[in-house]
């Protein structure tokens, strides 16, 4: 595996920077002076060639597009930063980044050349095969600052001085994949025109990198019983295949992306929808080469490669693969680690999930005609991904995008970037305004996102409130429980939760979360109004949506989560409501039912209410549904479906059928607060683990537990385990913080509390 700061340290360049200071623009926006081939668009190559007469001592390249770009410096890459400059509403926010090129850099002739691709601004992107979503024409602006060793400084810009061409990239597409032909070169002996574009869009970039991580050698090559060459790198993957070739001038050879093969053995695609997802290699001589994309990524564990000479198929002789995973370059801060192994490759896949989904922006899916930054998988998904690693920035960045397409009616769009036209007001998807700033400030005590979000929070909260009659919020479009369970017998027993009664839970959530908000901010003359307004909202709920006898309207494990989770019964209902759950989840024998909203509340509401050993009967559980069945299947991420893969062998429907989907990996993060037992207070002086709560959950036959978590304020371990009929804990506090320590016997009761500060504690009972 080549990690990402072993490949800077090898390669000596960098990915993009935090901007260091406010450029004063100078470079003018520049496209290309010849007509282009409007069909298969190759990639645009824009050139200056310039002499540096001095010994530079600091350059500094300024630079973004329309498109995406790789800018590239007397032949060698300007930065390990890819599929810049990201994925942002480009008519509103479009990021710059800033290069430290100085090491590229000669005295004498200079060669900067830049690459342009379609990327997500005018390429094939989401559904449908519609490309051109933010403009049908690609354009490039850069700016470079050298200082020299006598003091002296000089710019180079972006102007009428470039050249444009074209070269070896003769096609590139996010849904389609790319096509580098190798008898072409870079030709830059074409004009450039001048756009009138302008700088008011522009920011430093506040995005993560996109970097290439850990690489995979294919575990083994399979032939199909089609005879297709198959590729097995072991781990579904997002990212590409470098990929050394040997053949001759003319050999065109495809390799093709999938992430599972059929039940018969075959190579399956039909999953991928519209998307191609195929890379395109055109050899120039007998010599060695290697190829790999530059505008594109693929979704994958399998790829299939097929190799042409004098168009017939001959049998892939000559290569040598590897395979590179891509993702935006956060920090891991978490691992969970326990005796079971098939929960620790929930864990591997949960974690796997995360990387191939966090790429710039949070995406539902890597791999289909989609790839698209769904605002509900997000937010469901927040704090477990603040678990794993550390995703402040990364949420950062996109919650201001978040802000900047919500609409003047405070609805919240269900995609972000948003290309679907302004749609959204879907409950459970749009309360990522409330949930995803609170988590972040749970986790990190990051005060000024909460700060700069908080007209978001309001504006959605507003939109609610002002589509509700008497508190009762039961109009507009809204996804529910989305992919809760469906019986494969049709005996009646799918678990429909009615739209409406989810909307008013999550209106009553989102709310709270505002008047929690309110008061770390200080607003307390909002938090009167607003705790009004929770109390109309959950008085509302109990009179249109719970019997006389305590049950609530749709019966569904659902509907009793998200009402016991966010306190939607007077007190001396809940008892019982809890126990009306657990007799549902028997009656599925021991099986959950839940969707994407109902499911990351499920095992923390059992464990609330007195039923841990129900909440790890669903987690060992591991027949259809369940986290673990997947697992039995062989899956390295986490699936879309409970079912993706059926009993029989046979796939779900193709029109949505992924098998990297991250939302219901929202599991790990009670696996870290319940099993593990790590909690942070959410008082203003306690978030971002400075006051820690220790209180692990033994169960479901589980004899150890490890768990570490390197916070804002340092590292935090605790390592559990059950022997001599003892449950013994090891645990680390960090400086600077405090911790309540809760200790259980093996059954996991007779809690022995303890508080301490920093250090290293041993713990028996």
């Amino acid at each position: 595996m080549l990690p990402a700061l072993m490949f800077m340290a090898l390669t000596g360049i960098q990915p993009a920077r935090g901007q260091t200071g406010k450029v004063q623009w100078q470079a003018k926006w520049l496209r290309i002076g010849y007509r282009e081939d409007s069909i298969a668009r190759p990639a645009q190559y824009f050139q200056k060639r310039f002499v540096a007469y001095k010994k530079i001592k600091t350059a500094t390249l300024y630079i973004t597009a329309q498109g995406l770009y790789e800018a590239n410096i007397n032949g060698k890459r300007a930065s390990a930063s890819y599929l810049t400059p990201g994925w942002t509403d480009y008519n509103k926010r479009l990021q710059y980044q800033e290069y430290n090129v100085t090491e590229l850099l000669e005295k004498g002739d200079n060669n900067l050349t830049v690459a342009v691709g379609d990327g997500w601004f005018r390429g094939y992107v989401g559904f449908d095969n519609i490309r051109n979503r933010y403009g049908t024409q690609s354009a490039m602006l850069c700016q470079l600052e050298l200082t020299f060793t006598d003091g002296s400084r000089s710019t180079i810009i972006s102007d009428e001085s470039w050249k444009s061409g074209e070269g070896p990239i003769r096609s590139s597409s996010i849904n389609n994949g790319e096509v580098i032909d190798a008898t072409k070169t870079v030709n830059c002996d074409q004009p450039v025109k001048i756009a009138d574009i302008g700088y008011g869009t522009l920011i430093p970039t506040e995005s993560n990198a996109i970097t290439k991580h850990e690489t995979f050698k294919p575990i083994k090559i399979i032939t199909t019983p089609l005879k297709e060459t198959v590729m097995d790198f072991g781990q579904n993957l997002v990212g590409w295949i470098s990929i050394k070739l040997k053949g001759q001038t003319g050999d065109t050879i495809r390799i093709r992306h999938a992430e599972v093969l059929d039940k018969a053995g075959n190579f399956y695609t039909a999953n991928l929808r519209n998307a191609q997802a195929m890379a395109t290699y055109i050899l120039k001589s007998n010599e060695e080469m290697i190829f790999e994309p530059h505008f594109t990524y693929y979704g994958f564990r399998y790829a299939s490669i097929e190799w042409i000479r004098d168009k017939k198929a001959i049998i892939p002789a000559d290569y040598d693969a590897t395979a590179i995973a891509l993702y935006s370059n956060m920090k891991p801060t978490g691992t969970f680690t326990c005796s079971n192994p098939d929960i620790n490759q929930l864990q591997h896949n949960i974690v796997w999930g995360q990387k191939g989904n966090f790429l710039d922006i949070p995406t539902d899916c890597p791999q289909r005609d989609e790839r698209l930054g769904w605002v509900g998988d997000a937010q469901v998904f927040s704090r477990t991904a603040a678990f794993n690693f550390d995703v402040n920035s990364f949420f950062s960045k996109w919650m201001k995008d978040v802000a900047a397409d919500q609409q003047p009616d405070g609805a919240v769009t269900h995609v972000v970037p948003d290309i679907l036209g302004g749609f959204g007001g879907s409950a459970g998807w749009s309360d990522v305004a409330t949930v995803v700033p609170w988590n972040m400030y749970v986790a990190y005590g990051d005060k000024a996102m909460l700060e700069r979000q908080y007209p978001s929070m309001k504006a959605w909260v507003g939109f609610m409130e002002k589509n509700s009659t008497n508190s009762l919020w039961n109009k507009g479009f809204h996804f529910g429980d989305w992919l809760s369970y469906r019986s494969p017998d049709d005996d009646g027993s799918d678990a429909i939760t009615d739209k409406y009664e989810i909307a008013q839970c999550f209106y009553a959530y989102s709310t709270e979360l505002l008047i929690k908000a309110a008061r770390a901010l200080g607003k307390t003359d909002e938090v009167s109004r607003y705790e009004a307004l929770l109390k109309n909202i959950k008085e509302a709920y109990f009179k249109e949506y719970v019997t006389a006898n305590g049950r609530v309207m749709s019966n569904t494990q659902t509907a009793y989560v998200l009402a016991l989770n966010f306190d939607m019964l007077p007190e001396a209902n809940r008892a019982t409501a809890a126990k009306f759950l657990v007799n549902n989840i028997k009656s599925y024998g021991n099986h959950l039912t839940t969707g994407f909203l109902g499911t990351p509340y499920l095992c923390h509401v059992l464990s609330r209410f007195g039923y841990t050993d129900v909440a790890y009967s669903l987690l060992l559980q591991d027949t259809y549904p369940s986290w673990l069945y997947p697992v039995k299947r062989g899956a390295t991420t986490i699936w879309e479906r409970w079912d993706g893969i059926k009993r029989d062998g046979s796939f779900q429907t193709v029109t949505m059928n992924s098998f990297n989907h991250y939302a219901y990996g929202a599991i790990g993060d009670w696996m870290y607060r319940v099993i593990g037992g790590l909690d942070t207070e959410e008082s203003p002086d306690g978030v971002g683990y400075k006051k820690i709560t220790i209180k692990p959950h033994p169960g479901g036959k589980l004899t150890w537990v490890n768990l570490d978590y390197e916070s804002r304020q340092g590292k935090i371990s605790v390592h559990w385990k059950i022997a001599n009929n003892k449950f013994l804990m090891d645990v680390t506090i960090p400086k600077g913080t405090t911790a309540q320590i809760n200790t259980p016997d093996i059954n996991g009761a007779n809690y022995k509390i303890q508080n301490v500060s920093s250090g290293t504690y041993h713990f028996e009972n």
